[in-house]
């Protein structure tokens, strides 16, 4: 059977294998995958638009802070004091584990402070950013 999956923008063909008779498998039957042209070259997003994948909640709505979901180290600065900024938008991005992750911001408003710098260690429930 072939299904297509399509992943953040990216249409995929694979076959599966469907057991009916109930049988068990003892390892598991190939899998072939490819891009399907067709679907990816008009939904994918371009390379130079597309953004790190992970987007992480900063903090519970209406709070007046943004704090690091985990623990890791900015590399990326989005925002300053005096920037108003919507709800979800990208504030900081960190790198944990060598994977970025974008960090959204909790509430529309006006930034107050920028706590952090590029290049610093935060622990996780660390303030990165205060709003007004």
């Amino acid at each position: 059977m072939k299904l297509r999956i399509t992943v953040e923008g990216v249409a995929y063909e694979v076959e599966v294998e469907v057991l009916e008779d109930g049988g068990t498998i003892t390892a598991p039957p190939p899998i072939a995958m490819h891009h399907a042209p067709a679907a990816a070259k008009s939904t994918a997003r371009s390379a130079k638009t597309a953004a790190p994948p992970a987007v992480r909640s900063a903090g519970a709505p209406g709070e007046k802070n943004c704090k690091a979901p985990i623990a890791g180290t900015i590399v990326q600065l989005k925002v300053k004091p005096g920037d108003a900024v919507a709800i979800n938008q990208v504030l900081v991005v960190m790198e944990a584990m060598k994977m970025e992750t974008n960090i959204a911001c909790p509430v529309a408003g006006k930034v107050k402070n920028v706590v952090v710098k590029t290049g610093q260690a935060v622990k996780a429930g660390e303030v990165l950013v205060e709003f007004e």
